[in-house]
């Protein structure tokens, strides 16, 4: 878990927001940029798994292989990160849970769900200077798919409880911030009529 220094700009809320998206959407930018913001702590989903590959002795594609194998560490990974959301969601306080399944995790503890994708050649040029190769992207977006679908009934594809799902690829990464910023300012409990129902997932 980190928390944020202080921003140029702040926003004062209280909301426990996810963010979601496939590799090379934005989903840490944002999540960095709004938690610095917001004067937040922000958990990310990838960076615990990472940890878990360092814990091993693994890099994250021997561990995606090693996950593939068994539920053990895709079970371990999502009961902590529901662990954070049900702590976040009864504290009243600003909050951000970054990782694909946040928005399933977190469930209707979350107060604002986003979902971020881009054309896959955006994403792909995008993870150009990281570890990753993009055939290796690619395995690892079949390759949770399919344990999400299996192990929860999840198909990741459903973005029917998102609040707001944004193609990253359409503005600059200050743009997509604006638009996240401005929903997260002009949001009015006492005017919200009710969020899509997330769909329960046991883990």
């Amino acid at each position: 878990m980190s928390v944020q220094g202080s921003s140029d700009v702040e926003i004062d809320t209280t909301l426990f927001v996810t963010v979601s998206g496939p590799p090379g959407c934005g989903a840490t930018t944002l999540s960095e940029r709004l938690a610095d913001a917001m004067g937040c702590p922000y958990v990310s989903g990838g960076d615990i798994f990472r940890e878990l590959a360092e814990d091993r002795g693994m890099n994250l594609n021997q561990l995606i292989a090693k996950a593939d194998e068994s539920d053990e560490l895709d079970r371990a990974l999502d009961q902590r990160l529901q662990q954070i959301a049900e702590k976040w969601g009864m504290a009243n306080k600003p909050f951000i849970l970054e990782s694909r399944l946040a928005g399933w995790l977190a469930g209707e503890r979350a107060d604002l769900r986003i979902w971020l994708d881009a054309p896959e050649d955006v994403r792909l040029e995008r993870i150009d200077d990281r570890s990753e190769s993009d055939a290796e992207m690619r395995v690892r977006e079949v390759s949770e798919a399919g344990r999400y679908q299996s192990y929860y009934e999840i198909d990741i594809g459903d973005r029917s409880f998102y609040d707001l799902h944004i193609n990253t690829a359409r503005w600059s990464k200050t743009g997509v911030f604006n638009l996240v910023r401005t929903a997260i300012e002009e949001y009015d409990p006492e005017r919200d009529e009710g969020s899509f129902t997330t769909p329960t997932i046991e883990i």
